[in-house]
């Protein structure tokens, strides 16, 4: 199960994050997906978690790619290690594009029921890179 597990998330980064492909997003998030990292005040339900691929992280970086560089899979969760890279390209949260090559380091927690994400738990870099292309 551990593994069919890190497949899922394997997918999840690949086919949603990097493609930003709708079908697959239906066929690995649970309807009654919690983003318990969302923050306070923030929708944390499954559309705001394909929101913030298809209208924040995918317009802003060209060339988007995720480089998953550890996972552990126990019983129902999966923990990734990743990095997103890109080219800045388009405005990212008010910034706008500056055409400098970024990275955001990840560290997520997925918990996954029947092949879809439930819940999920993470930790990432995108507002230290902001306050950093800010000063660009």
């Amino acid at each position: 199960m551990s593994e069919q597990n890190k497949i899922v998330v394997q997918r999840f980064n690949q086919q949603v994050i990097v493609e930003g492909n709708r079908q697959s997003f239906d066929e690995l998030v649970a309807e009654n997906f919690i983003n318990r990292s969302a923050p306070s005040g923030a929708a944390n339900d499954r559309e705001s978690l394909w929101c913030t691929f298809e209208l924040i992280l995918r317009p802003a970086l060209a060339d988007l790619q995720v480089n998953i560089e550890d996972q552990i899979a126990e019983r129902d969760w999966v923990t990734t290690r990743k990095s997103l890279t890109g080219v800045h390209q388009g405005e990212l949260l008010g910034v706008p594009a500056t055409g400098q090559n970024v990275t955001i380091t990840v560290i997520d927690m997925v918990r996954i029921e029947e092949g879809k994400y439930v819940e999920h738990w993470g930790l990432n870099t995108l507002i230290q890179l902001v306050s950093q292309l800010r000063q660009i």
